[in-house]
């Protein structure tokens, strides 16, 4: 886990350093959910990490899978133990870019679409989220959905349990981002 803050560090090292405008939080929110007629599976995490480059429009998303926390435990031990296998890929990460220009000096909410790549249970694909963006008093806020399917990042779901985990989870995510200021 302290490998993984070390890398989020230097990332903002690395965008503070150019002298560029680094927004970022470490308490963001993320879910899951899995929807089939047998069971309901929900999960969330508060722990998710978010930087945002205004300059850029390059946003990256990193969130610990053992952070994520089930109503039921052994739903949770089955996640991180069999399907994600949390020990060998612990986190998830979305790298990519706002597509729309965005005046980040104004107050508003805007319609987004961030384009990248999701790296879940060490697969990595090409994704395409939307959301929205919000700018209040120097603050910004996003928020923003999508659908993975389990298949394209090689996450085994047992014939015997197939019917209780949907075959598509949506994910959603919020942040508020402050701006990073360097000491």
């Amino acid at each position: 886990m302290k490998k993984y803050f070390l890398v989020f560090i230097a990332c903002i090292s690395v965008f503070a350093m150019k002298g560029q405008n680094i927004y970022m939080t470490s308490g963001g929110k993320a879910s899951f959910f899995s929807a089939t007629p047998v069971e309901d599976i929900d999960a969330h995490s508060s722990s998710l990490n978010c930087i945002l480059n205004t300059a850029t429009n390059d946003v990256v998303y990193s969130v610990l899978m053992t952070s994520f926390k089930f109503v039921k435990p052994l739903m949770q031990e089955h996640f991180n133990e069999k399907y994600v296998e949390s020990d060998k890929y612990p986190k998830a990460v979305f790298k990519g870019k706002i597509n729309e220009k965005i005046d980040y000096t104004k107050d508003g909410t805007y319609d987004i679409t961030a384009t990248g790549n999701l790296e879940v249970h060490g697969v990595a694909k090409p994704y395409t989220e939307k959301g929205k963006l919000t700018i209040k008093d120097g603050v910004i806020s996003i928020e923003g959905s999508f659908d993975v399917k389990l298949v394209d990042h090689k996450i085994e779901v047992p014939t015997l349990v197939a019917t209780n985990i949907a075959e598509t989870i949506n994910i959603k995510h919020a942040a508020t981002l402050a701006v990073f200021k360097k000491k």
